[in-house]
């Protein structure tokens, strides 16, 4: 995927699954060279990590780094806590027991402090608040907040580089996203959303991760990629 502006550096949440791939490659599209950041924070397993790296090299990544912040020293959620079941049931409504507290809000932190040593201006993130409007973290009134909180927080920013924080596929619905990504060349095989992927990057088929994205494919006339178990 061709750079149109050269030397923007940009920092991209890469969590391996199919939206943050997208917000990377439509971060090449407009030119940034995207510096790629995911974090191990005690998640289920590691598939979608190891899928991280896959999208980063194929989508042209200027850099990729995995940080590890083990949040199951907290718990407090069915991703970083084995006793508290991952739901299969179908998308319930209210916040589910998957949300992470403060994930994003750790995330961003992060992406924060790397984008400051880069000298880079933009963050780009994969919240969504269409498909899956149950996390507080992912509503367009968190992003403009932690925005605002950025360009209080850093040296760069009080000296005259503001920071923004772009969130381009927030209204979008799976679909949408589905069809943006493709049309940009995704490779959407390369991406793990399952919340229980086993070893090799399966997906369960049941969980409400698995689901949206299986809805998402079939409402954008795509064919799903994705390994089943």
């Amino acid at each position: 995927m061709g750079s149109t502006v050269s030397s923007r550096p940009a920092v991209v949440l890469l969590s391996g699954g199919l939206d943050s791939a997208t917000v990377l490659a439509m971060a090449r599209a407009q030119g940034h060279d995207c510096h790629c950041l995911s974090v191990d924070y005690g998640q289920r397993h590691r598939a979608e990590l190891v899928a991280a790296a896959r999208v980063a090299k194929a989508l042209g990544a200027a850099s990729h780094r995995t940080l590890t912040l083990d949040l199951r020293a907290f718990g407090g959620s069915a991703l970083t806590d084995s006793a508290i079941d991952v739901p299969v049931d179908g998308v319930a409504p209210g916040i589910p027991v998957t949300y992470v507290p403060a994930r994003n809000t750790i995330m961003l932190s992060l992406a924060l402090a790397w984008a400051e040593v880069l000298g880079a201006q933009d963050i780009h993130c994969g919240v969504n608040a269409v498909d899956y409007s149950g996390y507080p973290d992912c509503r367009p009134e968190y992003i403009k907040a932690f925005e605002a909180m950025a360009n209080l927080a850093t040296k760069a920013a009080v000296e005259g580089a503001r920071l923004t924080v772009h969130a381009p596929l927030i209204a979008l619905t799976k679909a949408g996203i589905i069809r943006a990504g493709a049309d940009l060349g995704v490779d959407y095989g390369l991406t793990v959303s399952c919340y229980q992927a086993d070893d090799t990057g399966r997906a369960c088929g049941v969980c409400d991760s698995c689901r949206l994205r299986r809805e998402g494919f079939a409402a954008a006339g795509i064919a799903d990629p994705t390994p089943y178990r």
